[in-house]
Formats: C-alpha cells, structure tokens, sequence
C-alpha cells in the first residue's frame, strides 16, 4: 500500500496511456467494421471470405505482429502507432462478425415497412438498421474493450508505455506489489471502460427499458415491439 501511494503519479500516467491505447483501435475498429459488415451482407458469398479473414486476422500473435509492423509502416519499434494499428486490426476481426449479428438481429418487417415508406438505402440503414442493431453491437464492443485492454500491456515488452510495464518492472525487480497493482489497475480500468459501453448504450437505445407490460396476452407482448420499432421508423420518416 505504501507503494502505491507512492507512485500514484506514475500509475495514473500509465493508466492513461492504456486507456488511449486501447480506446482509439475499438473507435477505428468500428468505423470500419461497420461499412465493412454492411458490404458482407450483399452476398453470401463476400459474407464468407470476411468472416473468414476475419478469423483468421485474429489468430495472429500480438507480440508477432507488435513487432513486424514497424518494417512495414516504417515506424520505430516503440512507436505507440505500432500499438493502435495492430489493435485496430484485432478490432476489426472481433467487430465485423458482431456487425453481421446486429444488423441480422433487425427486424425483417421494420426494413421493409422503411423501404415501403420511400426510405432510400442509406437513410434506411443509418435511420433504422444502425439504431436498432446498437443492442447487438454494444454486446460486441463490450468484448472488444476487454480484448483491447488485456492486449496493450503485452506491447510493454517493447517497451511501450501502459500499465503492463508494472509487470515488466516489477518481473526484473522481484518486487510481487507492484505486479500486483497492474493487475488490479488493468481490472480497474476494465471494468470502468465496460460501465461506460454500459451507460452509453442505455442512453442510445431508450427503448430497450421499456419491458412488455404486464397483465396483457403474449400476442399483444408480441406486438410492442414491432410497435414501438414501427413508431420510430414513422417518426424517422416525418422528419427526413
């Protein structure tokens, strides 16, 4: 505990740094899982080679792939661009196929009602897929915000800086604490970024705490939500 105290400067330092490193590859990973699911889903065949490359993407060894990107973008070996652009990879390769899942858990009957409505393609998808697979695809960030930030401390065997250097230093010095307060830091720090995802899709999707009222049939349970998604598409629709 002394210790720890001691250094709370240094490891609110490194926290920060793992926090960025870790956050910017899942918002990269996103914008470009997103387009990238939503070509996928035009024909089954393109459907297979992504999810196949994405799976095959995330088989690479981080450690391998920390050190051979700097050959290929030219970096230095503690560039912490190695780091956001290996991890933007792992992303992508995680997010895709929850991206195919969120836009496969819409609705049928709300697509088309959209379309029937005069919603052009991309109005439809950013109007009403995208808002309505957001459960889906938080469930898939989650998972890529723990994958991101248990990755990032191996890029500290490079000698980039994040909390993973606590257990670098504290391996080289004996020193079991300061190993110890990494881990639990890197806990902290997990847990802290998924109540964000958490938070962040309550407010998104408001009406995913709206449960099925009570004392009503099961046909009429059935009905809400195809009520309430054919609701947000008139109302979508009135203002486009």
């Amino acid at each position: 505990m002394e210790w720890f105290l001691a250094n709370t400067g240094m490891i609110l330092e490194r926290g920060g740094q793992h926090l960025v490193l870790a956050l910017v590859p899942m918002v990269l990973g996103l914008l470009i899982s997103i387009p990238l699911a939503q070509l996928a889903r035009q024909s089954r065949a393109l459907r297979s080679v992504v999810l196949t490359a994405s799976s095959l993407l995330y088989t690479i060894p981080s450690l391998a792939l920390f050190i051979i990107l700097p050959t290929i973008l030219g970096t230095r070996i503690l560039d912490p661009l190695n780091v956001v652009v290996a991890l933007t990879i792992y992303a992508v390769a995680l997010l895709v196929r929850a991206a195919l899942d969120a836009f496969d858990s819409v609705d049928a009957d709300v697509s088309q009602a959209a379309q029937a409505m005069g919603f052009k393609p991309v109005a439809r998808f950013l109007q009403v897929d995208l808002p309505l697979s957001l459960p889906v695809m938080f469930a898939g960030l989650r998972v890529v915000s723990v994958s991101n930030i248990s990755l990032v401390s191996v890029a500290a065997l490079l000698g980039v800086g994040n909390l993973g250097m606590l257990f670098t230093d504290g391996l080289q010095r004996d020193f079991v604490t300061e190993v110890v307060v990494g881990i639990v830091a890197i806990l902290v720090l997990a847990l802290l970024m998924d109540s964000v995802l958490v938070l962040l899709e309550r407010i998104l999707t408001p009406w995913e705490r709206t449960g099925p009222r009570r004392g009503r049939g099961s046909e009429d349970d059935h009905m809400e939500p195809a009520g309430a998604a054919s609701r947000a598409t008139s109302t979508a629709g009135e203002a486009a």
